[in-house]
């Protein structure tokens, strides 16, 4: 596996592999855990070629946030990533990727940006959109992979995708959740066993709403809420940031219960801010992630 730090010995190593070869992605920020991990297994069974990064991306922090206390392993995370078959793993410094000259950012505008986490974190995906397609031009994959808990980041890389016609085929992949259904996330390092367990409570604010949805389809979208907000009001460690349903793909609140929608949730426990998802698809299927055991 090789291991580089800057873009001109990444784009010269990208442009040694030869054209007929596919090249998969998979961009993290570090701290890598088993959501991680199901991404680059699958895209090591569908590249010939398979690169990843770690970037603790800073224009995707607002001023308050966790970015000096952001968790971080390098030689963990390379180690796995090594084990799993990856080819080259792309590790730039901040310097790198953001110069003192750098001026040139990718804004995404309408509710897509604006609502849910873009009402609560002003800026975070003009930072997530402008690292992704920088990434993107540096490293030039086929195909890139990203994690459904992300949901909204997912939508955002999806239309710049299309908005810019970026040769590259993106590939959402359901959320891995821990056994008692607790999302993966880097952040979960910050719970104490407290308040990690009252952490659950997302995964079942989400399947409370769900069962309104299949019991109240075209319905007023509000009793989902309801159910997910009295959920969460059930356990006193966690602060409610918001829980709505919407649209999927434009990310338009859902006053009538329909297909397709996303049921969304971002909540504080303790240190952590976290987020999840439940995703019902055009056909009528639901994505609530796949349960592991670790």
């Amino acid at each position: 596996m090789r291991v580089i730090t800057t873009i001109q010995e990444m784009v010269a190593e990208r442009s040694s592999c030869a054209s007929s070869k596919k090249v998969g992605v998979v961009l993290t920020m570090g701290y890598l855990h088993q959501g991680h991990l199901s991404l680059v297994r699958h895209a090591r069974k569908e590249n010939e070629i398979l690169t990843a990064s770690i970037f603790v991306n800073p224009t995707q922090f607002g001023p308050h946030e966790d970015l000096a206390s952001y968790p971080r392993d390098l030689p963990h995370d390379l180690n796995v990533l090594e084990n799993l078959g990856v080819d080259i793993v792309f590790v730039p410094t901040t310097d790198e990727i953001y110069p003192p000259d750098f001026v040139t950012y990718v804004d995404p505008t309408g509710p897509l940006a604006s609502e849910a986490e873009g009402a609560f974190r002003p800026g975070h995906f003009r930072g997530v959109a402008t690292v992704v397609v920088k990434l993107f031009q540096i490293m030039l994959p086929h195909q890139a992979y990203f994690g459904q808990k992300d949901a909204q980041q997912a939508a955002i890389i999806s239309h710049m995708v299309s908005d810019f016609n970026l040769p590259v085929k993106l590939h959402i992949l359901s959320t891995i959740r821990e056994a008692d259904g607790l999302a993966m996330s880097s952040r979960n390092a910050y719970l104490n066993p407290q308040e990690r367990a009252a952490a659950t409570v997302l995964y079942r604010a989400l399947q409370a709403g769900r069962l309104q949805f299949n019991a109240h389809s075209h319905a007023e979208a509000s009793l989902v809420v309801r159910a997910m907000v009295d959920t969460v009001g059930t356990e006193p460690h966690v602060h409610l940031d918001y829980a709505q349903v919407r649209d999927p793909d434009s990310f338009a609140q859902l006053e009538v219960l329909r297909a397709p929608a996303l049921l969304l949730i971002a909540a504080r426990v303790g240190p952590a801010r976290l987020i999840d998802n439940f995703l019902l698809r055009a056909d009528g299927s639901w994505d609530i992630g796949i349960l592991v055991n670790v």
